[in-house]
């Protein structure tokens, strides 16, 4: 009986497995394939959204973003195991060195790890596009040239945000097959020159074919311009002529397996030329299209302000307007920001209990304050007129009538915060300063913020809902937003690059470059500080500075490029980036970071500086590793120096 019982089930087991043979050969209708997939136009313009993913990705995170984490210009408390802590991963703690490491490297844009994207398997998706942008029956020439035009510019941007992270990289040209040789994958990193030239010649091919503006707004916003890839391009060659990768003899050791350097050691002069000439360019196709600095005066539920008031308005307002309704903007990300709870203080007492949920506790250093000029327009401990007190700056000074629309009138407040530029008072929030907005429309009755000891409303009130430091980035939040009696803010798209930053590279490649008169080069500058409100660079350190003849030098010029740019472009997640290709990060991060003694209540006990991070940068930290396994696995690449 056992027999014939095993007999039957063996031939019900044939007959069934025959059977799902036969269903095995039919593909489910919801199952995809790249058949499918490009089947038509529209099938295939999902698989473009697709590629476009991980662009859109890149840009919304900042706490995943280098540039804004390892800039130094915000501290986040460490605050692991707080339960109402939203912020994961290590980004903000990177500056505090120790934190980095080999077997699983923080925000790993490699592998796509620990809060990084993984580009190589968007690049591998980006590929499979051009591999199949034939196959579309309804796609038209005109439109399929668009779509090609976009990946390959896609495929720029994720090759150089690799480059800036890890310096030569394996280029993902095509992709190779999955079922090949295991030799074929193990792939060697090209040279840094190579790498920044493919990225280059990519977008090169792209650039011709993509549309000068969206029409199509409401569906299309986003999408890649002419603007964006001219744009790209230009910083794509400042980075590769600037010193972190244009003959950086800290690299001359570094090679491959076969023995070849990776990295020049000596300076290429002509990269700072063709950096130049990409940034002229990308002006002139960007205004060509309408694009100007954002110059517009907010009226929406603003009423009897000054002037003065109204600039810091203006200047809020270039980073946090509706995109629709900036021309400075000339592409931004994609998700809004989420962080306005961060970088709000508590003005009212009702607004104290939503400290939880909006901790107000992203905090500024005192050295990232430092950085802004006063109001002649030159650096603080070069001011040679009785406006700024550089020596006695920390002491206690009470609000007067010249800084009013700035600082709360009889309010004491730090001497550091007196007479200095509108952008000064638009980029951050302090003890004693008035934060116009929160449903309030006249200046009259503005709010100012109260810091001093935890019995002040903005002062601290618990581990997670304490600024360390007694600064906001007030720069970060809308200045429609309400945190009062109820939360209520208003969304808006951190830039990622606008033509303010583009005039200031330029600058930069024409200083660099050494052809150009003083006057070319300073001309680019001069309109963002003329925009902010500042006399033009030669007028203010001919008349207010101790170093009159500074902007006569290259080097002199330069310093005053680079200070520019970190003030301008304060919070937008960019100085991070720009210091590491200056190579100026360690002198940056060489020095403890400090804010105020900010549990104390009386003023005079209040503004002593004290040690809130002591961060550490070492050589090794000017490029990520790689993770280890990686090493391991493909005995053709070799780690990142130092590591």
């Amino acid at each position: 009986m056992k027999f014939y019982y095993k007999l039957t089930c063996l031939v019900a087991l044939c007959i069934t497995s025959l059977s799902c043979k036969k269903y095995l050969d039919v593909v489910p209708n919801n199952v995809g394939t790249l058949d499918y997939a490009f089947s038509n136009r529209n099938e295939a313009e999902n698989y473009l959204f697709g590629c476009y993913n991980t662009f859109q990705t890149l840009n919304r995170e900042v706490v995943n973003n280098v540039g804004f984490v390892t800039s130094s210009e915000i501290i986040y408390p460490n605050l692991d195991d707080n339960p109402f802590n939203r912020i994961t991963g290590a980004g903000f703690k990177l500056i505090r060195g120790g934190v980095q490491n080999v077997s699983d490297p923080v925000i790993d844009y490699w592998n796509g790890a620990n809060g990084g994207q993984a580009i190589y398997i968007a690049l591998r998706r980006c590929n499979i596009m051009l591999e199949n942008i034939d196959k579309p029956f309804d796609l038209k020439e005109p439109e399929k040239k668009r779509w090609i035009a976009e990946i390959k510019f896609l495929k720029a941007y994720y090759h150089y945000y690799l480059i800036r992270l890890y310096g030569p990289i394996v280029l993902i040209k095509v992709n190779r097959a999955i079922d090949g040789p295991i030799e074929e994958t193990k792939v060697k990193r090209s040279t840094i020159d190579e790498s920044f030239a493919y990225v280059t010649q990519l977008l090169n091919e792209a650039i011709p074919d993509l549309p000068p503006v969206i029409e199509n707004q409401l569906l299309e916003y986003g999408r890649t311009t002419k603007s964006m890839g001219m744009a790209l391009k230009a910083e794509v060659l400042t980075t590769a002529a600037s010193p972190l990768f244009n003959g950086n003899p800290d690299y001359a050791g570094f090679r491959d397996k076969d023995g070849r350097n990776l990295f020049s050691t000596s300076i290429d002069p002509q990269k700072w030329s063709m950096a130049a000439t990409a940034c002229k360019e990308a002006i002139a196709e960007f205004e060509s299209r309408g694009g100007v600095l954002y110059d517009r005066v907010p009226t929406n539920k603003v009423e009897n302000v000054s002037d003065e008031l109204k600039r810091v308005l203006k200047l809020q307002s270039v980073v946090t307007e509706k995109r629709d309704q900036n021309p400075e903007l000339i592409w931004s990300s994609q998700f809004s920001f989420d962080y306005q709870g961060y970088v709000f203080p508590k003005l009212s007492t009702d607004a104290v209990s939503f400290g939880n949920e909006h901790p107000s506790n992203w905090s500024v250093p005192i050295s990232t304050t430092e950085l802004f000029y006063t109001k002649n327009g030159v650096p603080i401990n070069e001011d040679n007129s009785n406006v700024f007190d550089f020596a006695n700056r920390n002491t206690p000074q009470f609000g007067d009538n010249d800084n009013k629309s700035y600082i709360k009138m009889g309010y004491e407040t730090a001497k550091a915060n007196f007479n200095r530029e509108p952008r000064f008072y638009a980029a951050l929030g302090f003890d004693g300063g008035i934060w116009f907005g929160n449903d309030r429309r006249n200046e009259s009755d503005a709010f100012y913020v109260q810091a001093r000891g935890p019995f002040a409303i903005a002062g601290p009130k618990s581990q997670f809902a304490t600024n360390i430091t007694g600064y906001w980035p007030k720069k970060l939040a809308n200045y429609l937003s309400i945190m009062n009696n109820g939360v209520e803010f208003e969304s808006y798209y951190l830039p990622v690059m606008r033509l303010a930053g583009l005039y200031l590279l330029y600058a930069e490649a024409l200083n660099e470059e050494g052809t150009a008169s003083q006057q070319d080069i300073l001309l680019w500058v001069d309109k963002v500080r003329t925009r902010a409100g500042l006399p033009g660079v030669v007028n203010a350190w001919q008349n207010y500075s101790r170093n009159p003849a500074k902007p006569n030098t290259k080097e002199g010029r330069r310093e005053i490029i680079h200070q520019e740019r970190r003030i301008e472009l304060c919070f937008e997640g960019q100085s991070g980036w720009d210091l590491r290709r200056w190579k100026e990060i360690q002198g940056v991060l060489s020095r403890p970071l400090q804010g105020w003694n900010v549990n104390e209540s009386a003023a005079v006990n209040y503004y002593r500086p004290r040690t809130i991070a002591v961060p550490f940068f070492g050589l090794k930290d000017y490029l990520w590793p790689i993770r280890n396994s990686e090493i391991v696995i493909n005995e053709n690449l070799v780690q990142n120096p130092f590591w």
